[in-house]
Order: C-alpha cells, then sequence, then structure tokens
C-alpha cells in the first residue's frame, strides 16, 4: 500500500463528516484521482467502474473481474466485487447497491469526474430509478486540499529528484542540443532517480509565453536560443514540479533583466502565500507586476494550481480545483501546495510551493535564476 491503513481511514471518515452534512447516504468515487486518494487503487475506465463510501458502513468497489487481483492486493477494505467483461457495468453496479440497501438513497456523484460520462451515468439513473444522484461539485477533488505528513514526504522526495534532475540537463545543454535530447535525458535521470515510468517532462524552445506548452523540436538548438524544461513527474503517484531556462550561450542583457524582475515578482508572491490570504491578492502580484514590467503584453493564463496525487492516465494534466486567477476569492490554508509559475518574454520560472505558517515554502531546492549553457 502507498501510505498506512489509518490514512486512507481518516481520509473516508473526512468524507463521511461532510456526506452527514449534506444529509446524503454515500458518495459514488469514480475518477481515477480520487479513487487512489480514498480506495488506494488508480485504472483506467475501459469498463465502467465505481466505488462508494457510505455514510454508515464499509465502502465497497465494484469492477471487471480481470482487475479485481490488483485491487484486493492494494487495498485496505475487503467488499470487492468483479463483473465478467460480457456483463453491463452499470447493471453490475446497480445490483451491488441493492444488495446493501441504498437503491432508495440519496447518493453523491461528481459531475465533474472525466470518468462518469453521459452514457454511464444515464444508465445508472435507469438501473436505480429510485436513487436521488445529487452533484457534490468535485467534493472529492476539495477534500484533498491538505496534505497529510505522508504526502508531504512523497512530494518533498519527488522535489528532490527533480533539482537533480534539472542540473543534470541544465550540464548538458549546448549548441545543436535539440528539444529530444533534452527530453531523452530527463526520462533517463528521472527513472534512475526513483520517478514513476509515465510522462515526465514538457521540454520546448522558448518563445513569447505560449511555448508552455508547447511542442517538441528536432531543430538544433543555437546561440541565443533558449530552452524551457519543465519537470511534472510522479513519486508513488504525487506529483512536485519544477521549470527552469537555459540560454544556449551567453546571457543577453534583456533577457537577464526579464528573468530577474520575473524572479523578484515570484519571490514576492510566494512569501505571500499565508495562511488566510486571498488566492487573488497572491495572483496580483506576479500577474499585474508582469504587465507593469513589460514583460506580458496580457495574462490571460493562472499564476498556479493544485499539486498531490496525478493519475498516470493523464486525463489531466493539472488539478485546477484552487487556482490562482483575478477572480479567485479562496482562501489559503497551512498545509496547501501549489505548482506556482510565471513565464513571458520566452523566459518562465516555477516551483512547488507549500504553505507554511508564515508563507510559502519552496520544496524545490535548485537555484532560482536563468542558466546559461556556458555555465559549466
Amino acid at each position: 500500500m502507498y501510505f498506512e491503513t489509518s490514512e486512507y481511514q481518516a481520509r473516508a471518515e473526512r468524507l463521511r463528516s461532510e456526506l452527514r452534512a449534506r444529509k446524503l447516504d454515500a458518495l459514488l468515487i469514480d475518477d481515477c484521482e480520487a479513487t487512489a486518494y480514498y480506495f488506494n487503487y488508480d485504472t483506467s475506465v475501459s469498463f465502467y467502474r465505481a466505488g462508494f463510501i457510505p455514510t454508515q458502513g464499509e465502502p465497497f468497489f465494484i469492477l471487471r473481474s480481470l482487475d479485481v487481483a490488483p485491487l484486493t492486493e492494494r487495498a485496505w477494505f475487503k467488499d470487492i466485487v468483479g463483473y465478467p467483461d460480457t456483463e453491463d457495468p452499470a447493471r453490475s453496479i446497480a445490483e451491488q447497491v441493492r444488495r446493501r440497501g441504498l437503491d432508495r438513497a440519496r447518493i453523491g456523484v461528481d459531475f465533474t469526474s472525466h470518468a462518469l460520462t453521459v452514457h454511464a451515468f444515464e444508465a445508472l439513473k435507469r438501473e436505480l430509478p429510485q436513487v436521488e444522484f445529487v452533484d457534490v461539485d468535485a467534493l472529492p477533488w476539495k477534500m484533498r486540499k491538505l496534505k497529510s505528513k505522508a504526502e508531504m514526504e512523497r512530494l518533498r522526495k519527488m522535489a528532490a529528484i527533480n533539482d537533480v534532475t534539472m542540473q543534470e540537463i541544465v550540464k548538458a545543454v549546448k549548441p545543436g542540443y535539440t528539444d529530444r535530447d533534452a527530453l531523452c535525458l530527463a526520462v533517463e535521470s528521472l527513472g534512475r532517480h526513483g520517478a514513476d515510468p509515465g510522462s515526465l517532462a514538457l521540454i520546448t524552445a522558448g518563445k513569447g509565453w505560449g511555448f508552455l506548452h508547447g511542442n517538441i523540436h528536432e531543430d538544433p538548438l543555437q546561440e541565443g536560443d533558449v530552452l524551457s524544461i519543465e519537470l511534472y513527474p510522479r513519486f508513488k503517484g504525487y506529483s512536485s514540479r519544477i521549470i527552469r531556462c537555459v540560454v544556449v550561450g551567453d546571457i543577453p542583457k534583456m533577457l537577464d533583466q526579464v528573468s530577474k524582475k520575473m524572479i523578484e515578482l515570484q519571490d514576492k508572491q510566494i512569501a505571500a502565500m499565508k495562511p488566510g490570504a486571498i488566492a487573488k491578492d497572491v495572483d496580483r502580484i506576479v500577474r499585474q507586476g508582469a504587465l507593469d514590467a513589460g514583460i506580458r503584453e496580457d495574462y490571460t493564463n493562472i499564476t498556479g494550481y493544485t499539486l498531490g496525487y496525478y493519475s498516470g492516465r493523464l486525463m489531466r494534466a493539472g488539478d485546477f480545483t484552487w487556482a490562482f486567477l483575478p477572480n479567485s476569492e479562496w482562501v489559503l490554508e497551512e498545509g496547501m501546495v501549489f505548482h506556482m509559475y510565471a513565464s513571458g518574454g520566452g523566459l518562465s520560472i516555477s516551483e512547488t510551493v507549500l504553505v507554511g505558517p508564515n508563507g510559502g515554502e519552496r520544496l524545490n531546492k535548485l537555484e532560482r535564476r536563468l542558466f546559461s549553457s556556458n555555465d559549466a
């Protein structure tokens, strides 16, 4: 198991308290991240599957028979039921719901779930006509807001792996190097240092600000080019993230100035990430600061978002349950963790940040500066 049984039991009990407050009898959980968080199991949605946490009683999970053994090996609960591939998943799930006396219950469902397709939901409603399905407004995601000590150990470990890998990539960049060369090194290094297999990095030549989700290029880097390196691997499912940039050759004066100003703004932003701070006020430090400094003509993207467990299926590469925007009215709490990033002028920088009692704590310890291939 990824964590002790007590960790999952505590998560389930916190959830039950919320379900009681909403007068719900159970919650249906089907998104990959949510099934991992509550059931210690993350599998694809090739066949619809769902877990339930009742307000009273033990959790239960229904999935295709082929996947029962892997779940049983990981599960902290015992009520696991499989159905053959020849059976309709909704019918099999409904049968188990009826057997547990929940066929007239108020059952919460997450309408933001990628696993709960319109087809799957309509099938469940047909099979359980007397169940009142209630939208819980992303509750399984919101309940993951504060990180436990065990979760923080995963995030710190992943941040340390990122630091080492980033240093290796920075040292390798030189004229003639390509995005793909850097990506291959990132994959090898991250795996060597202990990161989970899967999607690990986004590496591309930096231009403007829209390169953050750019494509991988085969063109050899030349003097003056900027390589943006974002590492977003996972350690036992938990993702810490970091971005640094490397200039091929000497750093032009203008880029040096932009980089220093961007880092200055983000340093202020991280320092402001205290419990009780309003997200939009934290966001404004980088957003308005970049606009006032002329780093960006406009700033349409978020400046930070939630970190924690990420599924290897990568339906969502970013968790925007809590995101930093000009209209973000939510309040920061101690124990929240975010990927805070800034970009502009062909440069980008980011950190994994824990909200501590006196401000943000960077989990990444790598030096905050614009690197040059001449540094070595």
